[in-house]
């Protein structure tokens, strides 16, 4: 097998600029099964920045920092107590970055295949780690990959102490401080500096929620296997929808809503559940509800997956996705 172009810069710790005051977060029952799930993998990529490499990689360490002081679980370490109870201690035990670098991939090579190549996976430095191995390797980790025309940046966070929201949480929080810690570079002369500590929006990491619970994890020497093959071959493919395209799609989904409606031919059930959730809107004294683009979005994906599956027309089938369910 042909060895990787890609060589390793350096290999580093980040710890929070701060110490973190906080009592061991115990896991819920939510988080639990997580422990078995490989770590979520988000990157991103960019155009090659004007500003030196060493620049960039020497902000992107401050920002990081910062930024850890204000999620101080993502720093931390999972242990397990003497009667199995299973722990996210917030011990600034750091995170790991990596600097990379690669000279023969460019940004045409990651995003020209209709599928996303195999290459992507060395962008991500803890690509198949399972989330019970945060008892020894940090909760978080960040890569940056310097290609001949660009730069791509990955996070990698276990997914027992996070779920997508706190993650993007995170990453905007990222991507916040260090516009601020630029935008005080550049304004250095003029005294017009912006405060790091005051961020757009504050993590909940707590869990004190009623999904604690006294259940045990009971795990085998080693800590659990995910539950699928993760030799088997797998294609990923990433789909971007514009603003304009996701409008266009609500309009269409809330005229169809009000032609269902009208006609009578719709599943009471799921109406009142919506109903239920959704805030109320009034418009000429009448509460109505509309649908969101969130949700019109997942109802292309419901009915894309459901075709895809090419089940008879009289078989039922079920498609879910977990959303914000840890607090």
């Amino acid at each position: 097998m042909p060895s990787s172009p890609l060589i390793v810069i350096s290999k580093s710790t980040v710890y929070p600029n701060q110490k973190s005051n906080l009592e061991d977060l115990k896991l819920s029952v939510s988080d639990l099964p997580m422990l078995s799930c490989h770590y979520i993998q988000k990157g991103c990529l960019f155009t090659r920045p004007p500003v030196p490499t060493g620049s960039l990689i020497s902000l992107l360490k401050q920002s990081l920092s910062n930024t850890l002081s204000c999620f101080p679980p993502l720093a931390g370490r999972l242990y397990t107590d003497q009667n199995g109870y299973v722990y996210i201690t917030c011990n600034d035990a750091g995170v790991e970055f990596h600097h990379c670098k690669c000279s023969t991939w460019f940004i045409r090579d990651v995003i020209g295949p209709v599928h996303v190549p195999e290459f992507v996976e060395e962008f991500f430095s803890f690509d198949k780690t399972v989330s019970y191995q945060g008892h020894h390797k940090p909760i978080l980790a960040v890569q940056v990959t310097e290609l001949a025309d660009g730069v791509f940046i990955e996070c990698s966070v276990n997914h027992a102490v996070t779920d997508d929201m706190l993650f993007w949480n995170f990453l905007n929080t990222f991507a916040e401080i260090c516009r601020k810690i630029t935008n005080n570079i550049n304004n250095n002369n003029n005294n017009n500096t912006q405060s790091v500590e005051k961020i757009a929006r504050q993590p909940d990491i707590s869990r004190d929620s009623t999904l604690i619970s006294s259940t045990i994890l009971r795990v085998l020497e080693g800590g659990p296997k995910v539950t699928f093959n993760k030799n088997e071959p797998l294609r990923e493919r990433i789909f971007s929808f514009s603003r304009e395209v996701i409008l266009e799609l609500k309009a269409k989904v809330n005229r169809n809503k009000e032609e269902v409606l009208s006609n009578g031919d719709f599943n009471a059930v799921e109406i009142m559940g919506k109903l239920s959730n959704d805030k109320y809107y009034t418009e000429n004294g009448k509460n109505l509800t509309e649908i969101s683009s969130f949700q019109s979005l997942c109802t292309l994906l419901w009915r894309a997956v459901t075709r895809a599956r090419k089940l008879p027309y009289s078989k039922t089938t079920t498609f879910r996705m977990a959303v914000n369910c840890r607090h």
